[in-house]
């Protein structure tokens, strides 16, 4: 029979917001309504009192939440104040990086979703890319073009294999699937670090992951959108089923120590 449930047990609903966490939702509200950009000013410490009607310490302590966020920039002195600011990709990333940091993601997990998105992100600019990106993916190729001969080639090689899809990701035309792209490829960069999933070389992870890159950029020359989608669709699987090994390899090192 299930316990009863009491005060100590219930379930708790979501406490509501913070009043400087509220006020500092409704900053970022105004600063839409109002169409400001990167750059622009917003108003002085008291009129931000007087249009939100709270005390100085809530305003500023949602001032400072904002700046947390990468939302506004302080500056002091002659001409300083309080200014809109853009996020970074990268500040983005290692903000919504903290949200994944004890969850204890798998390989499975990222491939999942780099299957789903990655082959779709080739087919749209299949044709598209202009010679100058063509060769930059050419030279990020050539920096893996022979197996590693020491593990930490084999590391530089994995990160370098990894930034090939970043370059790709740079390229969408779909900002929220290009960062989407870029944060995975992110996250398993880390993942294959701190794991150190590069170790034991494994040869045919190179020799798979370098031709599937090789093909697909001659897709994306000739722009065949169909022979790119297929190309990455076959090399996240391959991939996918190489470093499950990998990570089926550290946990059998991790257990034996």
């Amino acid at each position: 029979m299930p316990p009863a449930t009491t005060r100590s047990n219930r379930p708790k609903a979501d406490a509501r917001p913070s009043r400087p966490v509220q006020v500092a939702e409704a900053i970022k509200d105004w600063v839409v309504d109002e169409g400001l950009q990167p750059g622009d000013r917003l108003p002085g410490e008291t009129d931000l009192i007087a249009r939100f009607g709270m005390s100085k310490g809530t305003v500023r302590e949602a001032m400072r939440i904002l700046e947390a966020q990468g939302i506004i920039k302080t500056r002091t002195g002659p001409g300083g104040g309080s200014f809109v600011h853009e996020v970074s990709r990268q500040r983005a990333k290692a903000l919504l990086g903290n949200y994944f940091y004890f969850k204890n993601l798998t390989i499975g997990d990222i491939y999942q979703l780099r299957l789903a998105l990655e082959p779709e992100l080739s087919a749209s600019l299949a044709g598209k890319l202009g010679e100058d990106v063509l060769q930059e993916l050419e030279a990020n190729i050539a920096e893996y073009s022979e197996p590693a001969t020491t593990l930490e080639e084999e590391r530089e090689q994995h990160v370098a294999s990894l930034r090939f899809h970043a370059i790709l990701a740079e390229q969408s035309e779909n900002p929220l699937l290009g960062f989407a792209i870029d944060f995975m490829v992110n996250l398993l960069t880390d993942l294959t670090v701190y794991r150190r999933l590069y170790s034991p070389p494994n040869r045919e992870l190179w020799q798979q992951g370098r031709d599937h890159q090789q093909y697909l950029v001659k897709a994306l020359r000739v722009g065949d959108a169909e022979r790119a989608r297929a190309v990455m669709t076959d090399h996240m699987k391959t991939a996918w089923a190489l470093m499950r090994q990998q990570e089926v390899e550290m946990r059998k090192r991790f257990i034996s120590e």
